[in-house]
């Protein structure tokens, strides 16, 4: 098994957000540090040497309570930094719809009122709701992904994207000249160009960088300084960087961050904007996003055409987060295995992080959920 490697208390306090405890009985969670240390000696036993999970950081929070555990396992601390690939996607969608919030963008209107001066192309008449839902039709990040080792498709000058040394502007321009390789609203495409797309929108409304519009949006509202974005892709793929080593001195300093799946933040931090979510946009006294906005990006977009995600246990997406055919319990995991989840009905979120795949971090993630779901319904908070 797996050993502990960082324990704080539950309802332990760092930022002054949390609610006065609940009379409730005191909640335990030796059962979920146990099941996930059995998933991960039960991964590890078949894993090859180099596919082995060497720790693993997690945070439990309620609506009610706050942070109520946060614990790290094997060889990582609880506040170790990780790079959290497309559990980025919910944090992105917040930049955008706090802009709308505050009257400078409009999510369901053509990109062309935001940049006229780039020309009419295909792309004009889509929408920030239509990108930041997979839904635009522009080239997928598997699309892209193809166009990297292949300079003859007309996809192939969209990876600027993923280049650490350009502008984001200079990219997104770029993208919005691509020729969509299917209509907008006829199918969910996940990731690519429509991501960069949005970013640079974001930039062009507000007249601040994206590192500038993390900042107002998260960081100093949430406290939240772990939090930031980078462009890992052009040195490392999709697979974990190995250069990285949990220190942000290490990260890619770049003009072009990846707005799909470029950001790095600790457990404890990204607690803390899932319980901004569940706390109908607040952290605090500090409203971050409006009631509203909290609800659109966790209501089921793909219903608008009839579109479906394929995946059995997912098959919804609103803005930036999967969703289960009930619609209560919503996820937004990382190619490297962060998986963050908010229990809707419950009133619950769990983000757990390792650095290895998004498959095994769905896998171990999910497989231990029952188990919170036995925690907080014996507590009847």
């Amino acid at each position: 098994m797996l050993a502990v490697a960082t324990l704080t208390a539950c309802n332990d306090s760092s930022d002054g957000s949390e609610l006065p405890p609940q009379p409730t009985q005191k909640l335990d969670f030796s059962r979920f540090d146990a099941a996930w240390e059995k998933a991960v000696a039960d991964y590890n036993a078949q894993a090859a040497p180099d596919k082995q999970i060497a720790g693993a950081s997690a945070v439990i929070v309620h609506e009610k309570l706050g942070a109520v555990h946060t614990r790290g396992y094997g060889a990582f601390a609880a506040d170790r930094l990780y790079l959290i690939a497309s559990a980025s996607k919910i944090l992105s969608v917040g930049v955008l719809l706090r802009l709308a919030d505050q009257g400078k963008l409009d999510i369901d209107a053509p990109l062309e009122r935001y940049v006229a001066d780039w020309g009419q192309t295909k792309a004009s008449k889509l929408t920030v709701a239509q990108l930041l839902s997979n839904s635009s039709g522009l080239p997928s990040l598997n699309e892209v992904s193809a166009a990297a080792t292949d300079p003859q498709s007309p996809f192939f000058s969209n990876v600027c994207q993923y280049n650490d040394g350009t502008q984001l502007q200079d990219c997104a321009k770029i993208l919005y000249a691509t020729e969509p390789p299917r209509p907008a609203d006829t199918m969910f495409a996940y990731g690519g160009s429509q991501w960069q797309l949005a970013g640079a929108i974001a930039e062009r409304v507000s007249g601040q960088s994206w590192a500038e519009l993390i900042d107002d949006t998260y960081v100093e509202p949430c406290d939240v300084p772990s939090l930031g974005y980078t462009n890992q892709y052009t040195r490392s793929g999709r697979t974990y960087p190995d250069y990285f080593m949990a220190n942000e001195a290490n990260v890619p300093v770049t003009q072009n961050p990846s707005i799909e799946g470029g950001a790095y933040v600790t457990a404890p931090d990204y607690g803390k904007l899932l319980l901004m979510h569940l706390r109908g946009g607040r952290c605090g006294e500090a409203r971050v996003l409006s009631e509203a906005a909290v609800t659109r990006m966790r209501t089921d977009r793909l219903k608008q055409y009839g579109g479906s995600t394929g995946q059995a246990l997912t098959p919804g997406y609103g803005l930036g987060f999967w969703m289960d055919a009930t619609g209560q319990v919503v996820t937004d995991p990382g190619a490297y295995g962060a998986y963050p989840l908010l229990d809707l009905q419950r009133r619950y979120g769990v983000f757990i992080a390792i650095e290895l795949t998004a498959e095994v971090g769905v896998r171990l993630g999910s497989s231990v959920k029952p188990v919170l779901d036995q925690i907080f319904d014996e507590a009847k908070l």
